[in-house]
């Protein structure tokens, strides 16, 4: 199930999915509060949802947000429990091995956005543990990286909220308001240079697009 696309050709039914968003999905959505601004800033096609990290929530809760399916790519070592994994597995997830290079990942991930789908990541790379900070995490490139060799745009998006909700070490949610804005599109062709200057650049101003996202949806 992993990398098969979330519609059209060789796409798999997905009963879980849709049952779990249009059920659980709609109750957390709503126990949260939580406001989607900004999905106009969405081109069709493929794209990346790049965001603040800040709690196990985030990618639970855009998942269960976006109007279109939004695949996630989240650490492997949550496919140990067979469990998890299952579940991981029919929620357009995949697996990414952290700290190298990983090209089945690299491969999984272009081919979904080459196909016009959504692809859901977070640049820090693990949650920020000084969520209340104006400043974000270290900032890895894999994002400007997929971005540029798959030509997609990369949607920047703030969230706050979820670091009250259920910050890093709470074992019980808190049901606050949670809310998600998503930016202008930080697109490929508007950098220059070589590929490795080219992904610092592009990273850098997509952390600070989303900074100015995530400092809009704390005001909202």
């Amino acid at each position: 199930m992993r990398g098969k696309p979330s519609e059209g050709e060789g796409a798999p039914t997905w009963r879980l999915a849709h049952l779990t968003r249009g059920t659980i999905g709609r109750l957390l959505t709503r126990a949260y509060r939580l406001r989607l601004e900004g999905w106009e800033n969405v081109p069709e096609g493929g794209a990346i949802l790049a965001g603040n990290h800040q709690s196990y929530l985030d990618p639970a809760l855009l998942w269960c947000a976006t109007p279109r399916p939004t695949h996630f790519v989240a650490k492997e070592e949550l496919w140990g429990p067979k469990w998890l994994g299952y579940l991981l597995d029919h929620f357009w997830a995949f697996p990414v091995k952290r700290g190298a290079a990983d090209r089945d990942m690299i491969s999984t991930a272009s081919g979904l956005l080459g196909r016009g789908e959504l692809l859901g990541m977070f640049p820090e790379g693990t949650r920020n543990r000084d969520a209340d900070s104006d400043e974000l995490g270290e900032a890895h490139g894999g994002v400007a990286f997929l971005a540029l060799r798959a030509g997609v745009p990369v949607v920047p998006v703030g969230i706050a909220g979820t670091e009250h909700a259920l910050p890093p070490g709470a074992k019980v949610p808190r049901f606050v308001p949670v809310t998600m804005v998503l930016g202008e599109p930080v697109c490929p062709d508007d950098f220059e240079g070589t590929r490795k200057e080219k992904v610092a650049a592009m990273t850098a101003e997509i952390m600070s697009r989303i900074a100015q996202m995530r400092d809009v949806a704390r005001k909202a």
